[in-house]
């Protein structure tokens, strides 16, 4: 092999690994991302159990002045 088609190899080998670094680290915010919505959606869900047994129309009203 030629001295320039070794260059070109190694270029392309530290393209390729940055490009998976990349990758990786996109794929580690989009677990966090998802585990953060479970929790929101979990959360809401607790809250909204919480909340069955008020009475009807509780919280429809609010009067606000300054």
């Amino acid at each position: 092999m030629d001295p320039a088609s070794v260059a070109a190899a190694m270029v392309a080998a530290q393209m390729s690994q940055a490009q998976m670094a990349v990758a990786a680290k996109i794929m580690r915010m989009n677990a966090d991302n998802s585990a953060s919505i479970a929790q929101l959606v979990d959360a809401a869900a607790k809250n909204a159990s919480s909340l069955a047994n008020v009475a009807p129309g509780l919280g429809q009203s609010v009067n606000i002045s300054v």
